[in-house]
């Protein structure tokens, strides 16, 4: 029987040295030269890349046709000899596979997804309608083709292991709200978050989850309106704590108002334990990786911490 997290999800197939990890293109297009990069990054990493001619396709601006972006992930997912699945580059284009993804299939398959940014809408996928784990870690592009200064390889390595990631506790973390809350942790990206709302795949966590936001490029008030709508469609009423990521080029022009401040301002009266400026998703710092649907203890006391259980685990 295939071991589940607190909250139901299967745990994926844990990964090792010599694993298949599986490269796929759910979204936009990306520079040749920064994939060779990763592949690279994978190799040392002591990984074997697996990928076929359709990662290179072109359509516009997204990565091939839907129909052919969906396929290559649902193959890739279901391969019994990978054990991990990495996006190559967000953008945009990974919500236009979801009509296309077939959920009864894909929850016996246990190779773990890895992506953020535009991939969110893949994790809220895998997560709340397949039920199984993913880790919201870095891409190929502008990540792993860059090297350890742009990812944290220990969490990204861990986070698909059948050992606990424990504590993280990265600095630059600073506490919004005090206190202590355990759950799951689900989220990503706040636009795709609330672009889902009225969708059939909409994100709707279960109650007393961690939830876990991250933005780059958007305006403070755009992170009000957000935010504001997360609220009133009752989604921050079912977390039990909140984590905010680095929110890069978030403040106004001039840096008068800020991103974080207004971010923090909206959760001021959160009753649940509140911390800014974890990186992960679009960060100024290596990006740490974060696993989606297992139990996620939120410390915001002292030295604020994640402390995280396994997201892998053997048959």
């Amino acid at each position: 029987m295939t071991p589940r997290t607190e909250a139901g999800l299967l745990k994926v197939r844990p990964l090792r040295p010599g694993s298949r990890v599986a490269l796929v293109a759910p979204a936009s297009s990306f520079d040749r030269a920064e994939f060779e990069a990763g592949l690279g990054e994978l190799r040392r990493l002591g990984f074997e890349p697996a990928y076929d001619e359709r990662v290179f396709s072109r359509d516009g601006f997204v990565a091939g046709p839907a129909d052919l972006r969906a396929a290559s992930l649902c193959e890739a997912l279901t391969r019994a000899d990978v054990d991990a699945v990495l996006a190559v580059r967000g953008g945009y284009g990974s919500v236009e596979l979801l009509p296309l993804l077939p959920a009864g299939d894909l929850g016996g398959a246990s190779a773990g997804f890895v992506g953020y940014s535009d991939c969110t809408s893949l994790h809220a996928y895998l997560n709340l309608v397949v039920g199984r784990v993913s880790l919201h870690g870095p891409m190929l592009e502008g990540r792993l083709a860059v090297g350890p200064a742009a990812y944290d390889p220990d969490s990204f390595v861990r986070g698909l292991s059948a050992r606990p990631l424990g504590e993280l506790a990265p600095p630059g973390v600073e506490i919004v709200r005090s206190g202590e809350a355990a759950g799951p942790l689900f989220g990503g990206t706040l636009t795709q978050l609330v672009g889902s709302f009225g969708t059939p795949w909409e994100f709707r966590p279960p109650s007393g989850h961690v939830l876990f936001l991250e933005e780059v490029g958007e305006r403070p008030y755009r992170l009000r309106r957000m935010l504001t709508q997360l609220r009133q469609s009752g989604r921050l009423g079912g977390a039990a704590a909140i984590v905010v990521g680095q929110l890069p080029r978030c403040d106004e022009p001039g840096g008068e108002v800020t991103g974080r401040a207004v971010v923090a301002d909206c959760l001021a009266d959160f009753p649940g334990p509140v911390l800014i400026g974890f990186p992960s998703g679009h960060t100024t710092t290596p990006l740490v990786s974060l696993p989606f649907g297992v139990r996620t203890r939120v410390v915001a006391a002292g030295s604020p911490a994640l402390v995280i259980e396994e997201a892998a685990a053997y048959d």
